[in-house]
């Protein structure tokens, strides 16, 4: 890292029981299993410490010799956020370390956009923050896997949802094959920074309504009252390792010279 480069760990859930890819922190790509790529991620980010928070012994042994830490947490949580309280918990953290959670899925996350979290955490007044790219065709505004967002003048999060926001009415009334012009459109990437000690508030909320309706747990922080910074990321992150289609992608992508 530079002299200027933000001092940041990450945290990296990885749950054994994945409903949609079973066992896919282990799933091979490229020949070794797709968590070992998502750490190498962070590790190149310049972190100063990358943590994989697990429930099971079988990803700990797969990350061996890989220049990381496991914390062994429960497999009662309910979201990748509880095992990160649980992880910070283990680690020590101060509660002004800032920590950027790189979900367990991302293999191709980018360097720039890792250490553009922890940026926001180290020059803002903020709580939480996280990344969100442009949206340039009409099919990922409206779906619902894509979550999109709308922030503040000041980059502040002012709602995510699953539902295309904001809603171009006079656009959408004469044709909604196709995007509107304007370019005000933004998705949700999901990494996050906070610092260790918010960490530890967020998980203790309970979810919120908004929540509930979305399913999207990010939006306990702004019913909470609290701020989430959102900056557009530096780089493109390629999409994420959910399903085995997702993975046969990964695989092209790797095969094609990329990764």
């Amino acid at each position: 890292m530079n002299a200027t480069a933000p001092d940041f760990v990450v945290a990296i859930p990885a749950r054994y029981a994945a409903s949609r890819l079973p066992g896919k922190p282990l799933r091979l790509l490229a020949g070794e299993p797709l968590v070992l790529h998502v750490a190498r991620r962070a590790l190149t980010a310049g972190a100063r410490e990358v943590w994989i928070a697990t429930d099971d012994d079988r990803i700990a042994t797969a990350l061996e010799g890989a220049g990381v830490r496991v914390a062994m947490t429960s497999a009662d949580h309910a979201s990748g956020t509880d095992r990160l309280a649980e992880c910070a918990r283990i680690a020590g953290w101060s509660d002004e370390t800032i920590v950027v959670n790189l979900q367990g899925d991302e293999p191709f996350a980018p360097a720039a956009g890792i250490r553009a979290v922890a940026e926001l955490m180290r020059v803002g007044d903020t709580e939480m923050a996280t990344l969100a790219a442009p949206v340039t065709d009409v099919e990922t505004l409206f779906d619902p896997n894509a979550v999109k967002l709308v922030r503040a003048d000041d980059g502040s999060a002012l709602y995510f949802s699953r539902a295309p926001i904001p809603w171009p009415r006079d656009a959408f009334a004469r044709d909604r094959s196709r995007m509107p012009e304007g370019g005000h459109w933004l998705r949700h990437i999901g990494i996050y920074g906070y610092r260790a000690g918010f960490l530890q508030r967020f998980a203790a909320l309970p979810p919120g309504r908004l929540e509930q309706i979305e399913s999207l747990e990010q939006l306990r922080v702004l019913e909470a009252g609290y701020r989430i910074a959102v900056g557009v990321t530096p780089e493109p992150f390629p999409p994420g390792v959910d399903t085995p289609e997702d993975l046969a992608r990964a695989e092209a992508w790797i095969a094609s010279g990329h990764g």
